[in-house]
């Protein structure tokens, strides 16, 4: 039976309440939200419409990463009756200023790095849903405005950064048309579904797309699902993800599909194993899924055994992309479709689709093919219309021709089983391995400011389907072809695209140019340039010099003017520049770990931590990023040291043990304990360091709430060189190096914290134990005292305090440095001393720098010095 509206299926009794809907994360903390908190926080966000005059039909803007909160203003945009105006996190603020000029937009969500000041309310995310009031989003109650399938639940603006926004309206009847035949279907699986319940999405297409917020959404809605979000795309980290979260299937696009299976290559080849692959992977070519599913279990392991599928959309998945992971015995959907028809026209079935296929056509959708093969779409799903607000007063222009056919602009065929196949573009618009549009005139018009260009053309370069922006540029004066005023045109190119660029989103780069060798370029009668004559020339151009001879060719401004000078601004707050490659890095630490975080996001790849930390220039970064070097990290987080067994195992050593040990060591007094008192849940308590027992004593300090669930961070290098001896290592230390390992992890639930490289890891596990409910225990200055006097703490302390988000506990240890210094190993009662000052917590946009000055004043404030 149709469904009236998207209320039909968001209702508090829909899922069960306890059962978990999303699952973000928040720098190195993991947010779960249930369905009572999603449904809560989605009562909250429409209260909080209505309470500032938010009616039916107004407009209000999401602008933010996904995240629980994204969701749940959507949803709360439903129940209201507002439209909402969802954009992309990457989006450009000068961009997003014309949409909400013009949708109108009265209101809006935007998340904690956005630029604020958008629209008339602007609020965070932050702002309004508090995660540490979770428990109480439940008790929200729904109280939604009717709506019926006509009414519009969303303007999704499809144009890119320069160019007139135009918004694709889609209405509750348009969604329903998509989501309704799928849940059909899935009718027939749900008694198979409860045996592998819950499913678990990772969604890595933006909210802002129409098919994450399909997947993400409406189907995680109706199949009970759990949607994971994840804040990167770097694929060692997906990985990750996938197998702790123990996710069934992934979302996203072709490029990350691609990326992943480049890291598992380059992981085999690290591994010397690369050769057996490929050995096994030809034997297996007509050999039954179960046979390989068998033969290529190790690869699988890496992903956790409950994965088993794989959701390209956005783009044209690569063929070969799409055999290499069925080949692994996972199931590759890939499906077809735009913003005006709600992200889908066809869709593969997970169990039975074929090769190369985009799927068949949904029930209820007509398609046919016009006389040039162009795909035509007819149905509910196609749009209600453009939106339209240029004379000041709001409408939809129409999507369809006067027969009720969308023009897709895409070619297709169709074979006799009525699966669809993608054929190529007839719309002069680029569509990148990412999933993103990039139209044309909106970076011809950035080049046409520049006095080097008389004229430009910007086209696709293929690649497997998708595309890669490619300036063609007459030069003023290029008309000379010696070489000198050749080799002088190509300079003056190279500084326009890159001077371009700096003006254009990061996924509007043009990375391939040229200089048209004519002395204009073909034109028609009316003067426009004939694109198919110009595609030619430049398909014959790199198919002779390759597609890399354009990219390595251009200088070194142009080359350092790309993502990476942007990045480095931002990281840098506009301190550092990216001139040319020889431009030398004047980087504090902790932001060259945000750069190299955001490198390997930005070009989804695993950079090596040793080598980046060695980077000094521009240059040295920019051929990190060309051929990354993927590194074992030699670090080892064991999560078995807080298992039951080893904890009651440390109670016993601690209690009966280590108890009696301090008596004799020197009994500490604990000074300020009573700052603790109202404090729950876990903490990050930092100290100074003076000693191998530091830990013990503060493990003896803290109120035994705390105690009992305390990890402690150790030097890194330190620790695995108890783990795996150095080469030389005679035969009787080595064994009791190891030993010491494993007592040294037992007891004092160590993890490793390394001093040059690989923190990032060390800080993500930091996270991990703290949403387990562990509280940690790190020494920031990084060393032990030599003289007494406190080390500058880290500005790495100062980041994880942030992102971890619990109260920061300043200790100071007293006394113990006197008994080193006399040599004595042991103390009376009440000599040594711990003091603990008030727990504190700080802003996200605090800078790391500030914050870690802070807590060293902090600590240093409870020494004897600053008491006396």
């Amino acid at each position: 039976m149709p469904r009236h509206s998207l209320l039909d299926y968001f209702q508090p009794d829909s899922r069960p309440r306890n059962e978990i809907a999303v699952v973000w994360r928040r720098g190195y903390r993991t947010i779960r939200w249930s369905y009572a908190d999603l449904f809560g926080a989605a009562a909250r966000f429409a209260h909080e419409l209505e309470s500032r005059g938010i009616a039916k039909g107004d407009r209000v803007l999401l602008w933010g990463e996904n995240s629980g909160e994204w969701v749940a203003a959507f949803l709360g945009c439903i129940f209201r009756g507002a439209i909402a105006v969802p954009m992309d996190a990457i989006a450009e603020k000068s961009f997003v200023q014309r949409v909400v000029a013009e949708s109108g937009a009265r209101f809006a969500m935007i998340g904690r790095d956005m630029p604020g000041s958008i629209a008339p309310v602007t609020l965070r995310f932050d702002d309004l849903i508090d995660r540490s009031n979770a428990a109480a989003l439940a008790d929200e109650k729904l109280s939604p405005v009717s709506a019926t399938r006509d009414d519009p639940v969303e303007i999704v603006f499809t144009s890119g950064t320069t160019a007139e926004p135009r918004g694709v309206v889609l209405t509750h009847g348009n969604i329903l048309a998509n989501i309704e035949p799928i849940e059909r279907e899935f009718a027939h699986y749900r008694r198979y579904e409860r045996l592998v319940h819950p499913l678990r999405f990772l969604d890595l297409l933006p909210l802002s797309h129409v098919f994450g917020q399909l997947l993400g959404i409406f189907l995680a809605q109706i199949f009970g699902a759990t949607s994971v979000f994840l804040d990167t795309l770097n694929p060692a980290e997906v990985i990750r993800a996938i197998r702790n979260e123990r996710v069934s299937a992934l979302i996203t696009v072709p490029r990350l599909i691609e990326s992943l299976r480049d890291h598992i290559e380059r992981d085999l080849e690290s591994r010397g194993c690369l050769e057996k692959f490929r050995r096994n992977w030809k034997a297996s070519e007509r050999e039954h899924f179960v046979l390989r599913w068998w033969r290529f279990r190790a690869i699988r392991r890496q992903f956790g055994w409950k994965f088993w599928a794989i959701v390209s959309g956005g783009a044209a998945l690569p063929e070969a992309a799409e055999r290499f992971w069925t080949r692994l015995g996972y199931a590759v959907i890939q499906g077809y479709g735009l913003t005006e028809t709600t992200s889908l026209v066809s869709l593969n079935h997970p169990f039975r689709h074929g090769q190369g296929s985009i799927g068949k056509a949904l029930p209820g959708l007509e398609v046919r093919l016009d006389e040039n093969g162009e795909l035509l779409v007819r149905g509910e799903n196609v749009a209600s219309g453009y939106w339209k607000n240029s004379t000041g007063t709001s409408g939809v222009a129409p999507v369809l021709d006067s027969e009720g056919w969308f023009h897709t602009g895409d070619l297709g065929e169709r074979d006799a089983a009525g699966n669809l196949y993608f054929k190529g573009r007839l719309k002069n618009v680029i569509v990148t391995p990412e999933g993103l549009n990039v139209y044309p005139q909106d970076l011809e018009a950035e080049l046409r400011k520049e006095t080097a260009v008389r004229d430009c053309v910007v086209l696709g370069l293929e690649r497997d389907g998708n595309a890669e922006p490619c300036a063609v540029l007459l030069l003023r004066d290029s008309q000379d072809s010696s070489n000198d005023r050749r080799s002088g045109a190509e300079d003056l190119a190279s500084v326009a695209v890159a001077r371009a660029n700096e003006r254009l989103a990061p996924f509007q780069q043009m990375r391939h140019w040229l200089v048209w060798p004519a002395n204009d370029f073909p034109r028609t009668p009316t003067q426009k340039p004939v694109l198919s004559a110009i595609r030619a020339a430049v398909a014959e151009k790199f198919a002779a010099e390759g597609v890399a001879v354009s990219h390595a060719g251009a200088s070194q401004a142009a080359r350092a003017s790309a993502p990476l000078a942007n990045l480095l601004a931002r990281v840098s707050r506009g301190r550092e520049s990216a001139e040319s490659a020889a431009t030398k890095l004047q980087l504090s630490s902790i932001e060259r770990v945000e750069l190299m975080s955001a490198l390997e996001n930005r070009y989804q790849v695993d950079l090596s931590e040793a080598d980046f930390t060695n980077a000094d220039t521009v240059g040295a970064i920019e051929r990190l990023i060309e051929q990354p070097v993927e590194r074992a990290t030699a670090f080892h987080y064991s999560r078995w040291a807080q298992s039951w067994p080893i904890r009651v195992l440390r109670a016993l050593v601690l209690n009966l043990l280590g108890r009696p040990a301090m008596l004799l060591l020197g009994w500490p007094r604990v000074i300020g304990r009573d700052q603790l008192r109202n404090v729950r849940g876990p903490v990050l308590v930092v100290a100074n360091h003076v000693a191998y027992f530091d830990p013990a004593y503060l493990w003896q300090a803290l109120p035994h709430r705390f105690r009992r669930k305390l990890a402690v961070a150790m030097d890194g290098e330190l620790l695995e060189s108890f783990r795996n001896p150095p080469p030389g290592t005679n035969f009787i230390a080595a064994p009791a190096y190891r030993a010491a390992y494993w007592l040294v992890v037992s007891v004092y639930n160590v993890f490793p914290l390394p001093r040059r490289a690989g923190f990032r890891k060390s800080f993500a596990f930091a996270g991990d134990l703290v949403d387990r409910g562990w509280s940690v225990l790190i020494f920031p200055e990084g060393t032990r005292t030599q003289d007494g006097r406190m080390s500058p703490f880290r500005a790495g302390i100062g980041l994880l305090a942030t992102q971890l988000g619990v109260p920061v506990v300043p200790a100071y240890l007293g006394g113990i440095f006197d008994l080193k210094r006399a040599g004595k190993h042991w103390a009376r009662p009440g000599r040594i001393t711990v003091s603990i000052g008030a727990p504190a917590r700080f802003a996200p946009e605090t800078p790391a720098e500030e914050i870690a000055g802070d807590l060293e004043r902090r600590v240093a404030s409870l020494g004897p010095n600053a008491r006396n």
